[in-house]
């Protein structure tokens, strides 16, 4: 997500941005609430009204910040990788780079964000009832913050998965049954029932009550839903490629073409023959980089019988390179989270493969379809980020 966002800052090696969508439930969230204390404190200034609204707003989502830091700080503690953390419409999501070893650390992890949130209830809740009506403005702001904290702390144990009480939920399952792949499945569907709950109780208040407060439920619910199945995705991609190394799937006949080919040659001769739109570069026996369609497309076709293929292609020192031991996941995860479409293998400073995402996606969806019967009619899966999510009420 966060290459959909603007990244504001770093914190502990964690890039925090916003998504686009952000803006606008900011913009909403800020009237509505110039609009609730314009009606409780009339006597204020139209200035004072947006000045309170605006900061009140900016300190909500500092509050959604906190409690997707609370979870990340746990999981650095714990060992594991956090990239990004994200404010978007339904809240905040924080990409911690792989699932949990055992069930305490999930829910270590999971209860940190309703722990963060409630202490920010309890604190602003100190300042308002402190500044009474001496003053009176500040008294306003911290009121709201501490209801709404405590709002996003309840609302985030709701065991719908992947919310935070979905994820403390998972745990407790997976510490019973021993098999987080069985507890995921179990802990999505009751965050699926949950999703679609929201989806009708969402459709009844707009039509009898409030229609923005009914749509957000809808959007709430389908949100939940669709996160549900996604998580089911990720821990089946998850279990089917545990165990398996570069070395089981990547292809070893690999299209090899000299660096000094002029471009008009390798497209005559291999690319329009073969069909192949990726070639490993050498120099002897030495690699040199990697060429592919995109890169010839970029050089103007009449100057393809004088560029050379060293000169179009990516130096090897450019590119991401992976080891015939190295785990499978951790390739697809790095295809995913670069958006590179293919990677060479290398043992020894020798080229001894090739694995592209298609047929690594090809093998997922076949082991998928073998081992786990039920599963071919999950969607292809987006497998850099495992997410982490706190939604707005």
């Amino acid at each position: 997500m966060i290459g959909q966002s603007v990244k504001l800052t770093k914190i502990r090696g964690i890039d925090v941005g916003i998504h686009y969508s952000w803006f606008i439930v900011f913009v909403l969230i800020t009237f509505s609430l110039t609009a609730r204390f314009a009606s409780d404190h009339p006597h204020w200034t139209v200035v004072e009204h947006y000045m309170v609204g605006i900061a009140t707003s900016l300190l909500f989502f500092s509050s959604i910040l906190v409690h997707e830091l609370a979870h990340s700080f746990v999981a650095l503690a714990k060992g594991m990788p956090v990239r990004s953390i994200t404010l978007f419409v339904f809240g905040g999501v924080a990409q911690i780079g792989r699932e949990p070893d055992r069930p305490m650390t999930e829910f270590q992890i999971a209860i940190a964000g309703p722990i963060a949130s409630a202490l920010l209830a309890v604190g602003f809740g100190v300042i308002a009832y402190l500044g009474g009506d001496q003053f009176e403005r500040l008294s306003a702001l911290a009121g709201w913050l501490a209801s709404i904290n405590l709002m996003l702390a309840v609302f985030n144990l709701v065991p719908g998965f992947p919310l935070d009480g979905g994820r403390i939920f998972r745990a407790a399952l997976w510490h019973m049954t021993g098999n987080l792949t069985k507890a995921t499945r179990i802990a999505a569907g009751t965050g699926q029932g949950i999703g679609y709950a929201f989806i009708f109780f969402g459709i009844v208040t707009g039509f009898t009550a409030n229609w923005f407060s009914g749509l957000w439920l809808a959007f709430i619910g389908w949100f939940l839903m669709n996160a549900a199945q996604e998580s089911v995705v990720q821990v089946s991609v998850r279990s089917a490629l545990s165990g398996l190394v570069v070395e089981d799937v990547m292809s070893r006949d690999c299209p090899v073409v000299p660096a000094r080919m002029a471009l008009a040659e390798l497209v005559r001769e291999h690319i329009l023959r073969t069909g192949q739109r990726c070639f490993i570069v050498v120099e002897g026996s030495r690699l040199e980089g990697l060429v592919t369609l995109h890169q010839i497309k970029a050089v103007p076709q009449e100057r393809w019988a004088q560029v050379s293929v060293g000169e179009a292609m990516t130096p090897v020192s450019q590119l991401r390179i992976v080891t015939p031991t190295q785990p499978l996941l951790d390739v697809l995860q790095l295809l995913e989270g670069r958006d590179i479409n293919q990677v060479p293998v290398v043992a020894g400073g020798q080229l001894v493969g090739m694995i592209t995402r298609d047929h690594l996606l090809r093998v997922l969806a076949l082991k998928l379809e073998l081992d786990m019967p039920g599963t071919r009619e999950l969607p292809a899966p987006g497998l850099s980020q495992w997410p982490r999510v706190s939604s707005t009420t």
